[in-house]
C-alpha cells in the first residue's frame, strides 16, 4: 500500500463522515452497508455520550465535522507534499491517546498511518469507542489497513517508538518510561488570547467558541484573556452570552458552583456573569468554567511575557499580534501542519 492508496482511504473516510453528518450518501463512496454503518455509528456517539457526559452528541459531531473538512485528497496530499515520504521502514509506533475532548488523538493515527507505519493506540477510557469505529469504516475502505492498526487499554505490546499525551505530571514518568526508544511526549498547555479594547462585537463573541467549544478541555481552549490596563469587560461580558447555554449541562454547572464558591470563600476578588468566572490570574491553566485574566502594559512587554512562557503556551489568539497568531474564533480549528507543542509529528515519523 502505498501513500497514494493511503491518502485515497482517508480522503474516502471523509466523504463516509460527510455523508453521515449530512444524514444520506452526498458522494460517490457507495458504500453496501452505508445504512447499517450510521446506524450504527449513532449507536456509537450514544454510548460515548453516557459513558462520558462531556461528550456531548453536538461536540462530537462538531469534531467530526472538522475532520470531515481535512480528509480530502487536495489537502492531505498538499500536507505530505512537504515530506520525503515514499520509502518509509514500517515501525510499530505506540500512540497513548488523551480523552479530553472527542477524537483528540486523531491527528496521531492519521499522521501514523499515513507515514506507513503499524499503530498500536492506547485508548483513554474516556474516549474508547469513537476511534476503533472509524478505525473499522478506513479498514472497510482499504482492507489492507487492518493488519496496520491494534487497539489497547492494557500494557502495550512491543513497539519501536512512541507518542504519549498527558498532564506534567504524566509527562515525567513517559520520560522516564520511554528514555530508550524514540518518543514525542507532550504535556499541559493552553491557549490564551489578546485583547486590546479595539475588538469588534463579532470577534469577541467568536472568541467565546474558542473558550466555551468543548467545555474549554482543549489544549487550544483559550483559559486566559490579556488584556490593558483600564480594560473595560463590558463589551466582552455582553459578547459572552451568546454562550450562555453552556451553563445548562450539569457537569459544567456543577464546576461553576463550586469554582465560583471556593474563589468567594477564599476572598478572591472575581468578576461572574452567572455561567463564567474571571479571576485575576497569573497562571494560564484555569478550571473548567473559569478564565484567567492579567493585564499588560505594552504589546512590546507582552510579547516578551508570553517568549519566555511558550513551552506552556498552545497557541495564541488575537490581531495583529504575532505572525503565528490564531484568528478569533479558529482556537479549535488547527490545520493539518498545526502540530500540537509545536513538534512536527510526521517529520518525526518519517525519520523512524
Amino acid at each position: 500500500m502505498d501513500l497514494n492508496q493511503r491518502i485515497t482511504a482517508f480522503s474516502n473516510l471523509g466523504e463516509f463522515l460527510k455523508d453521515y453528518l449530512s444524514d444520506a450518501p452526498k458522494s460517490d463512496l457507495a458504500l453496501q452497508d452505508f445504512k447499517t454503518l450510521t446506524e450504527e455509528f449513532t449507536a456509537v456517539i450514544e454510548t460515548s455520550h453516557r459513558q462520558n457526559a462531556w461528550f456531548t452528541p453536538e461536540y462530537i459531531k462538531m469534531a467530526l465535522q472538522s475532520w470531515s473538512q481535512m480528509l480530502t485528497k487536495e489537502t492531505l496530499t498538499h500536507w505530505f507534499a512537504a515530506y520525503a515520504a515514499s520509502n518509509t521502514t514500517s515501525k510499530r509506533v505506540a500512540v497513548i491517546m488523551a480523552g479530553n475532548l472527542p477524537l483528540v488523538g486523531f491527528h496521531d493515527f492519521l499522521s501514523v498511518l499515513l507515514s506507513g507505519h503499524h499503530l498500536i493506540a492506547k485508548l483513554s477510557s474516556d474516549d474508547k469507542l469513537l476511534m476503533p469505529f472509524l478505525a473499522k469504516v478506513l479498514i472497510k475502505l482499504e482492507p489492507s489497513f487492518e493488519s496496520k492498526i491494534e487497539f489497547t487499554q492494557e500494557k502495550l505490546p512491543q513497539f519501536d517508538a512512541v507518542i504519549a499525551t498527558g498532564s506534567n505530571n504524566t509527562a515525567r514518568y513517559f520520560e522516564y518510561y520511554f528514555k530508550d526508544k524514540p518518543s514525542i511526549i507532550r504535556k499541559n498547555r493552553n491557549a490564551v488570547a489578546i485583547l486590546t479594547g479595539n475588538e469588534t462585537a463579532e470577534q469577541l463573541e467568536a472568541l467565546g467558541s474558542d473558550i466555551f467549544n468543548y467545555f474549554g478541555m482543549g489544549c487550544r481552549s483559550v483559559s486566559k484573556i490579556y488584556v490593558p490596563q483600564g480594560y473595560d469587560f463590558d463589551a466582552f461580558f455582553n459578547a459572552m452570552y451568546a454562550h450562555q447555554n453552556v451553563i445548562n449541562h450539569h457537569k459544567y454547572a456543577n464546576n461553576y458552583d463550586y469554582n465560583k464558591a471556593v474563589y468567594l470563600m477564599s476572598l478572591f476578588p472575581v468578576l461572574d456573569n452567572n455561567f463564567m468566572v474571571l479571576k485575576e490570574d497569573k497562571n494560564f491553566s484555569s478550571p473548567i468554567s473559569v478564565v484567567f485574566y492579567e493585564y499588560y502594559k505594552s504589546i512590546d512587554s507582552l510579547k516578551e511575557t508570553l517568549s519566555s512562557q511558550a513551552d506552556q503556551i498552545q497557541c495564541v489568539v488575537a490581531q495583529n499580534f504575532d505572525p503565528n497568531e490564531v484568528a478569533f474564533g479558529q482556537a479549535q480549528k488547527p490545520k493539518l501542519y498545526d502540530y500540537a507543542d509545536g513538534v512536527d509529528t510526521v517529520a518525526f515519523l518519517l525519520k523512524l
